[in-house]
């Protein structure tokens, strides 16, 4: 046939009679599981033929003939492709169909090894800012319901047991700043995903006058990964990402335990979209899409692990352990963005009951520190202040004592009377949870006024943050179109 004619069955297989079947040749393909990075494979083979045409590599007209024919194998999707190891082969193999021998070009000046990490690259970048995004959406209903209960009490627990009164907005918040380091540590795996591997082949460069730089611009990599065996083999950035998701993941199942909880005690009504019956029991509400996302830490904990144990021991250069490595970020990337919407949607249609808070932090002896704290500034030493209240506490057999109550042991305890170290007033300020609340005013505390300073801290963190995905977006977007101007010039000027 002539070159530019369709191949016979010997040229349409990349790999000619050799390793063309046999029984492991399923067990092998990743062509299925590659359809996330087909879209990928398609950028990443345009941006190499540009550059091998400016390089003067080939020839214009093979460019434009490479370019169309991937055109065409676009168009027609990931499905058409012929069966093949992964999709990289798919398309190679479907190009030399379609265009003949020409086909075969493409390939020049790099290897599987550097096209895979760059398809991955190119992919995972992407995913990780609508992670990021995601974060930001839960993040901005975190700040919204706060900021509608900075004077809602609530009781605050540790080990699960009351210990001091603070506010619904205050938690709410303290999850909102956690969420903003698990942004910043998505963000940085996103800087070290967005450098380009393509160029450095199988891992020791090629003799080809390539322009490595070139490619990474347009496929909008910030940079070049500069040693070529790094470039093709590692995959410390799948570990970095899927890390970051794992304490993402980890610090939604604490929220996710706490709605159970606040649920359970009827602090906090779910709304029906987040909450099902039982089978048996019509009275029951159970929450349990806030459960399964408690799971999903599991789920993050596990797809880390094997990206770990995939990677552990592996020699330089390239081994096709990696193959099976990829997909658990996939399905890490996948799973803990459907988790935050849930989480996200459940406390945005959930309803807070400010009475049970109310009633629930009242309970007990939940302001005992505050009345310690109160002794303590009247000049008591605190060790003294801390018996005084213990004891008092005992008396009460662990409900809220009375200011007499306060008084009399206080007053054995100090060897002269309360009320001349601190008022009457006091006292009953800091039994009462309201304005023991509004008494702890210091940086960070629950107190109004200081939970208000933060939601103006967390709202200009988020608009910083969204600032970065819109730009970094834009980056991608900017050099897509850019890209996709250079291919145009081939097929369509050199017509």
């Amino acid at each position: 046939m002539t070159e530019n004619g369709k191949t016979t069955d010997e040229t349409s297989v990349v790999r000619r009679d050799r390793f063309t079947g046999g029984p492991a040749r399923e067990f092998m393909s990743s062509l299925a599981a590659d359809k996330r990075i087909f879209s990928a494979d398609i950028a990443v083979d345009r941006a190499h033929t540009v550059m091998l045409a400016e390089q003067e590599i080939i020839e214009d007209d093979t460019g434009r003939a490479i370019l169309s024919g991937l055109e065409s194998i676009e168009s027609d999707g990931h499905g058409a492709l012929p069966d093949g190891e992964d999709v990289h082969e798919a398309i190679e193999t479907e190009l030399i169909d379609r265009i003949g021998s020409l086909g075969g070009k493409m390939h020049t000046a790099r290897s599987r090894n550097d096209e895979v990490a760059t398809c991955i690259r190119y992919r995972l970048r992407t995913d990780i800012l609508g992670v990021v995004e995601d974060v930001l959406a839960t993040h901005d209903v975190l700040i919204e319901t706060a900021s509608a209960n900075v004077e809602t009490i609530m009781p605050g627990y540790t080990h699960l047991q009351l210990a001091q009164p603070t506010t619904v907005g205050h938690f709410l918040l303290s999850y909102a700043s956690a969420l903003e380091r698990d942004i910043e540590r998505l963000l940085a795996a996103f800087e070290r995903t967005n450098v380009s591997p393509l160029g450095a082949a199988a891992f020791a460069g090629t003799p080809f006058d390539i322009n490595r730089e070139r490619t990474a611009e347009l496929l909008g990599f910030d940079e070049v990964l500069s040693n070529a065996m790094d470039a093709s083999a590692s995959r410390d950035f799948l570990v970095e990402t899927v890390n970051a998701i794992t304490t993402l993941a980890t610090g939604m199942s604490g929220l996710a335990e706490d709605l159970v909880l606040f649920a359970s005690r009827g602090h906090l009504i779910l709304g029906d979209d987040y909450a099902s019956t039982s089978s048996i029991m019509p009275q029951k509400v159970n929450p349990d899409t806030i459960e399964l996302v408690r799971a999903v830490a599991g789920d993050m904990i596990g797809e880390q692990s094997a990206i770990q144990a995939g990677l552990k021991g592996l020699p330089r250069a390239y081994n096709r352990d990696l193959q099976r490595v990829t997909p658990h970020a996939w399905r890490a990337v996948d799973t803990v963005s459907e988790a935050i919407k849930i989480v996200g949607g459940a406390i945005e249609d959930a309803e807070w009951d400010g009475d049970a808070l109310g009633k629930a932090a009242g309970e007990g002896f939940g302001t005992a520190t505050g009345v310690a704290d109160a002794l303590a500034t009247a000049g008591v030493p605190f060790r003294q202040a801390h018996e005084v209240v213990a004891k008092a506490s005992a008396a009460a057999k662990g409900d809220r004592p009375s200011v007499d109550q306060i008084e009399d042991i206080a007053s054995s305890i100090l060897d002269e009377p309360l009320f001349e170290r601190v008022s009457k007033e006091m006292i009953e300020d800091a039994l009462d949870p309201v304005e023991n609340v509004k008494n702890r005013d210091s940086y960070g505390g629950p107190a109004p006024s200081t939970v208000q300073a933060e939601l103006d801290a967390r709202s200009t963190a988020h608009e910083t943050y969204q600032q970065m995905v819109i730009s970094n977006r834009t980056s991608i977007e900017q050099a897509a179109s850019n890209l996709e101007m250079e291919v145009d010039k081939y097929v369509w000027l050199y017509l």
